[in-house]
């Protein structure tokens, strides 16, 4: 089964408060897995990577053969699939644990740019989580 997941990070201020958020989907259209949550202070470029390696550490436990994800950063998008190189030392890290996880995961991954109106659902999730501040951790939903 394939499933869709958007994920978005958020920055107020860059660096700022920041926060993350994610949705997966099944082709109907089902919620899957939801989460959003505040990451204190960072760039927007790191809280990109963090949405999508939480993500990711959060669907190892989702039964699925493939995960198609959609991202409206284009930097972090490019970088995850080999068109940009991943110069900075602070994405350099997040970017080796991508690969890391990449390789661990018990389905295939595709990663795909969309454009910022294509991730409207993520998008609210991050600013939530900034919103939210430190004291929310809202946890995973399931469905």
């Amino acid at each position: 089964m394939t499933l869709y997941a958007y994920t978005d990070g958020a920055s107020r201020g860059n660096p700022g408060e920041s926060g993350i958020g994610a949705v997966v989907r099944t082709e109907s259209g089902s919620v899957v897995l939801r989460f959003q949550r505040h990451i204190g202070r960072a760039t927007n470029n790191i809280a990109e990577y963090t949405a999508l390696l939480e993500l990711l550490e959060r669907m190892r436990e989702v039964p699925c053969t493939r995960l198609v994800v959609h991202s409206d950063s284009e930097l972090m998008v490019r970088q995850l699939n080999g068109s940009y190189k991943v110069k900075a030392p602070e994405l350099r890290r997040r970017y080796e644990r991508f690969v890391s996880l990449r390789k661990a995961l018990p389905f295939g991954l595709e990663i795909r740019h969309v454009a910022r109106e294509q991730n409207r659902e993520a998008d609210q999730l991050a600013n939530e989580g900034i919103d939210g501040g430190p004291g929310l951790e809202q946890a995973a939903s399931q469905v």
